[in-house]
């Protein structure tokens, strides 16, 4: 190609580079970046920061120095040990509290001619023996009972002149006192879908004597003392209880049949009844009793289990040789054909309410109740899902729409669309098959 031709070809496409820019081109690329200069690392520390930032850190330190001058030079103070302002101390109270003897804690065995003004009382202490002792002036003989724990004042030595000073509360274990209490569980009616009639029954039984008291006592019966709720697995038995004692604002003690299988004989009894003491302590309780099946089972001839023994307890609570007050029992089972026929007669579980699997409508209301709190589309057909999972129980629905959600998550979206539910019905409700425990537990001997 003759020169000419180069030429022209160079001058019809891009612009000739200059020699300092092919420089650059040709120079080696550094994949480490440019190092910041220290202007740069200036402008990123004040990066956020306002004009005046710098001195008003300034004063804040001098302030500070300051403070820390004032304390050196005044002392330690009274807050600084914890004790109350000088306007607030009460010396003479103080004084009397010093002078004042303490207490020792025993247990009022026997009352020695009640109900007249030379009583006496027969206290025992652990460690020291039995001792007849009078009572204080500010207490009134009605006071105290027999068996109660007592704190008793012996202020000139020990046997000259000891009197009950003060009634003291029963002594109950930290493992019964551990167990699940809640003063006002966050479950209402609303939440609870498919259990119509069951909620219906069991107002009656349990919110109606405790709000409404006087309509019994107008009648002059007693009100039912305990309620059996038995039924397959996942039917809503427990959300039930919870739903009384939250409408009642009474607390709610829970407590599941394995945790009163103790290890040591006697334990599981000794348990029941710490547990009613506590329960009377409160202003009105429910004692929910969780799968009592394990604890409450027919007894055998092969002699007396420490399962019976806790079981016996429990009757003998039930039948009220001491006055329960505002307390109410209820217990819930899956096999009520293994109950032991004394704790289940009337008198002791005067109602049983059975909890079915849920109807066509109630597994709607179930489904809506979960969309409340779910992200859901707006057009779903919960009346046709609703269809498509038949002998449910509401923790199985409750299950789909979890499941539900995982496939939303795998799919990236913020909603759970109605063939994500469909997914779900085949994935919880026919691939579980084998699992379902209903159809065992429905049937009842």
């Amino acid at each position: 190609m003759p020169k000419e031709d180069q030429i022209n070809t160079k001058s019809s496409g891009a612009p000739e580079k200059s020699d300092e820019a092919k420089k650059k081109d040709e120079a080696p690329k550094d994949d480490k970046g440019v190092p910041l200069t220290e202007q740069d690392i200036r402008l990123f520390k004040r990066y956020g920061k306002g004009p005046y930032n710098d001195s008003l850190k300034k004063v804040e330190d001098e302030i500070k120095g300051l403070n820390q001058k004032i304390t050196e030079l005044i002392g330690i103070k009274e807050s600084d040990t914890g004790l109350a302002l000088p306007a607030q101390w009460n010396l003479a109270q103080d004084k009397q509290m010093l002078k004042e003897s303490r207490l020792m804690v025993g247990r009022l065995t026997q009352i020695i001619n009640p109900g007249t003004t030379e009583a006496k009382y027969i206290v025992s202490f652990k460690h020291l023996g039995k001792y007849v002792v009078g009572l204080d002036k500010e207490l009134a003989p009605t006071d105290v009972e027999e068996g109660m724990r007592v704190g008793c004042e012996d202020p000139h030595g020990i046997g000259s002149k000891i009197s009950i000073k003060l009634p003291l509360p029963p002594r109950i274990d930290p493992t019964v006192t551990m167990m699940q209490v809640e003063d006002k569980p966050d479950v209402t009616y609303n939440d609870i879908g498919g259990c119509k009639e069951q909620i219906e029954k069991i107002r009656e039984v349990v919110e109606m004597p405790l709000l409404h008291p006087e309509r019994f006592v107008q009648l002059g019966i007693d009100p039912p003392k305990g309620v059996l709720l038995y039924g397959p697995p996942g039917t809503g038995k427990t959300l039930t209880a919870r739903a009384v004692a939250n409408r009642t604002d009474a607390c709610f003690i829970r407590i599941l049949g394995s945790e009163l299988v103790q290890r040591y004989v006697g334990e599981g009894a000794r348990m029941v009844r710490e547990l009613f003491q506590m329960a009377r302590a409160k202003k009105s309780a429910i004692i929910f009793f969780d799968e009592v099946d394990s604890i409450g089972g027919a007894r055998s001839g092969e002699g007396s289990s420490d399962n019976q023994r806790t079981m016996l307890e429990i009757v003998n609570q039930l039948d009220g040789f001491q006055s329960r007050g505002n307390i109410k029992v209820l217990m819930a089972t899956n096999r009520p054909d293994t109950l032991d026929p004394a704790l289940a007669r009337p008198g002791r579980i005067d109602r049983k309410i059975e909890f079915g699997l849920p109807d066509l409508e109630g597994r709607v209301n179930i489904f809506k109740i979960n969309a409340k709190v779910t992200a859901f589309d707006k057009d779903i057909r919960f009346e046709l899902i609703a269809r498509m999972c038949p002998n449910s129980t509401g923790a199985e629905i409750r299950s789909v729409c979890t499941e539900a959600g995982m496939f939303a998550i795998r799919a990236r979206r913020k909603s759970i669309s109605e063939k994500d539910l469909l997914d779900a019905i085949d994935k919880v409700i026919k691939g579980y098959q084998k699992f379902s425990s209903t159809q065992k537990y429905m049937v009842y001997n």
